[in-house]
């Protein structure tokens, strides 16, 4: 089955990991993805392991250019004529410098949609400084919510911030797609590392701008109502969101304690919130009289919501998430695969790992063929160091 953005003709030219992740699900949605790295090796898959380069750049072919020869611009050039989408994450210099800007692009092909992500944006004091997900995620307030209150910063456990860029940028590229069907036109799409994680504190960030309340470090509860976190058992720890009266009720009558919403401490929401000591005390005491699969059966029949806490294997050996078919098998070159499918489902047009990653540059003299080279001007290309030899 053809997938979403079949028609879709995606340049890519992302490095590191915000650009690929948002370059990856245009690529998984079926767009038809052309890589250009440069031709002494890097680009896209610079530094990254194995693992990481197939989760990355699968569903893509590799083309390997020398962009500051002004043949290889010219070849570059050829490949934006019919493009939709050019996807990069440089420097916001860099591109200006190479000439492959928004601006320089839509003259040739004013139907493009260009998309850019930044650290910092593409303007202002902090727009030219070189910018990395965790330095994001302090700047951005991320950390000074995570962890334990009182025991400073904590960074998130994935590189949050890229991801969330990506996510971001190809939200507002399909976005640029889609209205791009009304007016011929193609608009430059930006985004940035510090821009993506300050929406995405949205809660945290809403009880400042409309409260003037700066959230602290709430550990693993949550920051304004309790009991929701986690909860010790007699095997091990557990989540538990019991947060809603009806929900605190049933939690209460689960383990053991049915009078607890008659204390006025524990009265409602706000009230649990303010004295969630004392009543984690009591929880606390009562769930460690069960096994984690036991309190997690009741709770769930009793509707409320509680999980195990798993390690990653643990994870994929689990039966719901191997119902869902998470773990996507592929060939590649390091043979049999799984890489982690799309988090998202299309019944008609699905969302799809279908090749491994390429290797470097590894379609060069493929994809310049079907722009029109002939077999002397691709070797004349290689013997300039335009393309590899």
């Amino acid at each position: 089955m053809s997938g979403a953005l079949s028609h879709i003709k995606v340049v890519d030219l992302a490095v590191a990991r915000a650009g690929p992740s948002c370059v990856r699900i245009l690529s998984d949605l079926g767009a038809s993805v052309i890589q250009v790295v440069r031709p002494a090796g890097g680009g896209g898959d610079i530094g990254l392991p194995g693992a990481d380069r197939e989760n990355l750049h699968r569903n893509k072919r590799s083309i390997a250019l020398d962009l500051q020869q002004q043949a290889g611009r010219d070849v570059f050039m050829k490949l934006i004529h019919d493009a939709d989408v050019v996807v990069e994450n440089f420097r916001p210099d860099v591109k200006h410098r190479l000439g492959i800007d928004y601006e320089t692009l839509s003259t040739i092909n004013p139907r493009l949609v260009y998309g850019s992500i930044s650290g910092f944006g593409q303007d202002g004091p902090w727009g030219p400084r070189p910018g990395v997900d965790q330095i994001a995620q302090g700047m951005g307030g991320l950390m000074s919510i995570t962890g334990e209150p009182g025991t400073g910063p904590w960074r998130v456990g994935i590189a949050i911030c890229d991801l969330a860029a990506g996510m971001y940028l190809a939200h507002a590229i399909m976005a640029a797609l889609i209205e791009r069907d009304q007016s011929g036109q193609g608009q430059w799409v930006k985004t940035s590392l510090l821009e993506s994680v300050i929406a995405l504190l949205d809660f945290q960030a809403a009880r400042w701008l409309l409260d003037g309340e700066v959230a602290g470090q709430a550990g693993n509860d949550h920051p304004t109502m309790f009991p929701t976190g986690v909860f010790p058992t007699s095997d091990g720890m557990i989540n538990i969101a019991a947060t809603g009266d009806r929900a605190f009720n049933n939690f209460s009558n689960v383990i053991g304690l049915p009078d607890l919403a008659s204390d006025e401490r524990f009265a409602n929401v706000r009230s649990r919130g303010r004295n969630r000591e004392p009543l984690r005390e009591l929880c606390e005491a009562q769930t460690r009289k069960f096994t984690s699969d036991e309190l997690v059966e009741k709770l769930n029949e009793a509707g409320v919501p509680s999980g195990p806490i798993l390690s990653i294997d643990q994870v994929f050996a689990n039966s719901q998430v191997q119902h869902l078919g998470m773990a996507a098998p592929i060939d590649s070159d390091r043979g049999a695969l799984n890489l982690v499918r799309p988090g998202f489902q299309l019944s008609r047009t699905p969302a799809q790992v279908r090749s491994a990653a390429p290797a470097s540059g590894e379609h060069t003299r493929e994809v310049l063929a079907e722009l029109g080279f002939d077999a002397s001007e691709i070797d004349a290309l290689a013997s300039s160091g335009v393309i590899p030899a």
